[in-house]
């Protein structure tokens, strides 16, 4: 398989990302904790191979302040005790279930942990803060958007 780019989205029709973005306003105002949406879109990333977003997401996590040994183990939450809180954990479940939706959906105890740590509101920020990053992996992926250059 080549990673070769198959074309730009925004090169082609630079309003198809106008129209993800208010969705992505939405989330960027929404009253979740710091840190807790760049985990989410590290682990949706991880989850659907796209290396552009995760590339992207990993800076974000840093610049909201996630430590770095978070950054590196998100994609073993699982497994890493109490280095992720329960709210973080909750939230990471579901962002895992509602990316691969297509092997049960959301069952009922992942529900109730959310529903158990976050309030109705947030709900609602954390169901659109894992549909934005899954789309925008879908673009990514779909279109092998090449990796931007680092300074």
């Amino acid at each position: 398989m080549t990673n070769k780019q198959r074309l730009s989205i925004k090169n082609v029709d630079p309003t198809a990302y106008q129209a993800v973005l208010p969705l992505q306003k939405y989330v960027n105002s929404a009253r979740l904790d710091a840190g807790l949406v760049p985990l989410l879109d590290i682990r949706a990333s991880q989850l659907n191979g796209c290396a552009w977003c995760l590339d992207m997401h990993t800076d974000d996590a840093r610049e909201a302040g996630v430590d770095q040994r978070r950054i590196d183990l998100v994609a073993a939450w699982h497994e890493a005790g109490d280095l992720f809180s329960e709210r973080e954990q909750a939230a990471l479940a579901l962002t895992e279930q509602m990316t691969l939706l297509s092997r049960g959906g959301v069952s009922d105890a992942v529900w109730e942990r959310v529903r158990d740590a976050f309030d109705e509101q947030q709900i609602v920020q954390l169901i659109m803060a894992i549909s934005v990053i899954n789309v925008w992996n879908r673009m990514n992926v779909t279109a092998r958007t090449s990796l931007p250059a680092k300074p």
